[in-house]
């Protein structure tokens, strides 16, 4: 499942850093042949200790984790729904992308200048959302030059009609499409739009290497994260600075290095999972001697649209699933000893995926 999420950010807010750590731990592309990588994507492991348990009872010849993609965007400056600087680029490709990290500086360095001349997290988050709500205003207003009048013959056009001028008045108060609520119908026709202000956001505070454990004393960073309360969305703190270095290391090396920071787990991470749980992921497992792995679903997501994911032909043959759940599998020390347990079960086509199910499917060839 190819989802990914696009890093964005002002000048000068360590947008490129962080990237740039991304894309020395990115895993290799020929571990993943189901994955076109291009070369402003950095694909990451996501960090999933269930991984590690399942490797040592079923004792497989590889292990292989669910990924993520980051994709690089190019940077913002005032006017980018109006094309100033890189704007067009910028709003195109973020149309692109599932879900929006928006890189915030939440540190103070003379020697790095920024664009507005001070550091403002608050300021910085605003000004970029300004950006898209505006760009969104001229796709809404788009719709109901092209379809405003004709609805008044065309009765079926009436539900877009009405869905437009909700959004642009929303707009006019400067709240984001993601804030208003839908009808599934709504929903459809919003979803055509590709409105940028629909995304999750996830707000990454960027804070010097002296708050890389505990970004919470940072005040620049207390002053994003109320920010990002109030918006009711996602965020964490990072120094992108010590990212780039970990990101460099050997995992022994790594491992060293954060016990002396008094860092639990890398920001890298850290993002990794709250930019999956953003675009509402799960994972599932298939577990056998030769490979344990990973794969990634939509929460929601129907047991043969699932086997599709790792094939096309497991979706169109599907027969039934055996799923046994992650906690009965350890239990019962795998696959035969849930069996025996009585907690191994056959699922049909209606079955809703659960994060953990640990699954066989049954397909015809």
């Amino acid at each position: 499942m190819s989802l990914k999420a696009g890093i964005v950010g002002l000048p000068n807010v360590g947008k490129s850093t962080l990237f740039n750590a991304i894309t020395n731990s990115q895993v290799e592309a020929a571990n993943y042949p189901f994955a076109t990588i291009e070369p402003n994507i950095g694909v990451v492991e996501l960090p999933d200790l269930r991984l590690d348990v399942l490797e040592k009872i079923v004792l497989p010849k590889r292990v292989i984790h669910a990924t993520f993609e980051f994709t690089d965007i190019a940077g913002l400056v005032e006017g980018a729904s109006k094309g100033e600087g890189l704007g067009n680029k910028f709003l195109a490709n973020i149309r692109e992308v599932d879900a929006i990290i928006q890189v915030v500086r939440c540190f103070e360095d003379s020697d790095i200048s920024h664009v507005s001349g001070s550091v403002d997290p608050v300021r910085d988050m605003n000004l970029i959302n300004i950006e898209l709500l505006l760009s969104d205003m001229e796709t809404v207003n788009n719709v109901l030059k092209r379809i405003e009048r004709k609805s008044q013959n065309d009765k079926t056009l009436i539900p877009e009609v009405n869905v437009a001028r909700k959004l642009r008045e929303a707009f006019e108060k400067e709240i984001p499409a993601r804030n208003l609520d839908y009808s599934d119908e709504e929903l459809k026709i919003v979803k055509g739009w590709q409105l940028l202000t629909l995304k999750p956001i996830l707000y990454v505070g960027n804070v010097a290497e002296e708050y890389a454990a505990n970004p919470k004393q940072s005040d620049l960073y207390k002053m994003m994260k109320e920010e990002a309360k109030n918006q009711n969305v996602k965020y964490l703190g990072i120094s992108a600075k010590i990212e780039g270095e970990i990101s460099q290391m050997e995992e022994e090396d790594k491992k060293l290095f954060l016990d002396d920071l008094g860092i639990i787990q890398s920001g890298l991470d850290r993002l990794t999972r709250v930019a999956f749980e953003l675009l509402d992921l799960s994972t599932y497992f298939t577990a056998g001697v030769e490979e344990v792995r990973a794969w990634t679903f939509k929460n929601g997501t129907k047991a043969p649209k699932a086997a599709g994911i790792i094939h096309t032909d497991f979706e169109k043959g599907f027969i039934k699933a055996e799923v046994i759940s992650y906690n009965d599998f350890i239990e019962f020390n795998g696959e035969h000893g849930a069996r025996d347990a009585g907690k191994s079960r056959l699922e049909g086509k209606d079955y809703v995926m659960k994060d953990g199910d640990i699954v066989h499917f049954r397909f015809n060839r």
